[in-house]
Order: C-alpha cells, then structure tokens, then sequence
C-alpha cells in the first residue's frame, strides 16, 4: 500500500511540476512579435543577449522532455482506471511528437553561432526554413493525435467529474492547438497557460485520490496511484 501511495505521489508530482517548466521556459524566451517565422526578430533577439537565448532554447528541450514524463506517469493512472490501449497508443505518438520538438530548440542555435561569428543570423535563419517548418507541422501532428488519444482517455477514465473532465479536455485541444499558430503568444503564452489548465487537476486527483462524482471508470485499487 505505501509503495503504491508514494508512485501516485510521485506521478503527481512530476504531472504538476511539467507545465512550469514549460511555462518558464517559454517566458524566458524572448517575445517574438508578428507572424513566425521572423527572420529579423529572431536575428534582433540573438543580437540582444547570445546568452538569454541560448538558456531558453536549453530550457525548451528539457520541458519538452519533462512533459513527456508528465504523459507516462498521466498513462500509468490511467491504466490503473482500466484504460486498456487508447493512452499507451497516445503516449507513443506524444513521445514522437516531443522529440521532433525538442530537435526545434537545437536548430535555433544555428542564428545564436552565426552572431558569434559575425555571420548574418537573419540569413541563417532563413536557411533553416525547408527543415525547421516540416518539422516542427509533423511533431505538432504527431503531438495532437497522442494528445487526443489521452483526451479520449481521460473523459472515460480519468476520474475528474464531468465538469471538469471537460475543463482538462478542452485544454488539452488548446494546448496542441497552439503548436499550429503562427504567432509567438499562442506557442508560448497559450499553450503554457493551457498545460496548467490540463495538468493541474490531473495532478490533484492523483495525489489526492478524490474521485469527482459522476467521474465513470473501475474503483480506484489505491488511495493516490
């Protein structure tokens, strides 16, 4: 029983904590006005701090790792509910969509090196284009069917009432929603905002293990797995 306690506690744990990261991360980058990709924003960006940059872009991988665990550990529970395939399916096209995500921060150091070297960082962003927009659609593709997979999952098994399973799902839409929009407050600011939204009351249910009324699925087996 304690064993199983402290795994729920610990899934929580990494469940609540995985959208601040995202949301520092995404608010230590600097703010990118106008429709992406801008070339002379981002080139003007790196000219005003190499460093601040750089940290972000450390900082954006690691979140996108971070969500990745928060995502196993949101599966685990709800395999525990008697979710039998539709999360782990979600989870491995997630996993899939993360790294190809995680690759975007790497390639944004290619403007960070040309002011290094007294290179053109606009130009070298440019070149970019033909691989960072196809990857950063397909990871944002991949990213939302794992995601609506979890959602699915969720609204049968995920224990939060109808409200607020509706609250979590919706959310979870806006979230990977935000991936596709051209502007930097929708993949920064939106999609931040609306990871807590998702998370959080994931996060309290299995620490606390206070099923909502109406929530649907199998008894609980533990008080916070």
């Amino acid at each position: 029983m304690e064993s199983h306690r402290n795994a729920g506690q610990a899934r929580a744990a990494i469940v609540a904590i995985a959208p601040v990261a995202l949301l520092l991360a995404m608010i230590s980058h600097p703010y990118l006005p106008g429709r992406l990709p801008d070339h002379a924003a981002v080139a003007d960006a790196v000219a005003d701090g190499t460093t601040r940059w750089a940290l972000a872009h450390l900082a954006a991988a690691v979140a996108s790792g971070v969500l990745v665990l928060a995502f196993i550990a949101i599966r685990g529970y709800l395999r525990e509910r008697g979710d039998p395939a539709l999360s782990a399916i979600g989870l491995g096209f997630i996993v899939m969509g993360s790294l190809s995500y995680a690759m975007l921060p790497g390639m944004e150091f290619t403007p960070l090196a040309a002011v290094e070297i007294g290179a053109d960082p606009a130009a070298a962003q440019a070149a970019l284009d033909d691989w960072f927009v196809p990857v950063l659609f397909i990871g944002a593709l991949l990213y939302a069917i794992g995601v609506g997979c979890v959602a699915a999952a969720i609204r049968r098994h995920g224990g939060l009432g109808p409200t607020l399973t509706w609250v979590v799902v919706l959310a979870l839409i806006v979230m990977v929603a935000s991936r596709f929009a051209p502007f930097a407050a929708a993949q920064f600011y939106v999609q931040s905002a609306a990871a807590l939204i998702a998370m959080w009351p994931l996060a309290w249910v299995m620490r606390t293990g206070r099923e909502q009324a109406g929530s649907g699925g199998p008894p609980r087996q533990t008080v916070s797995a």
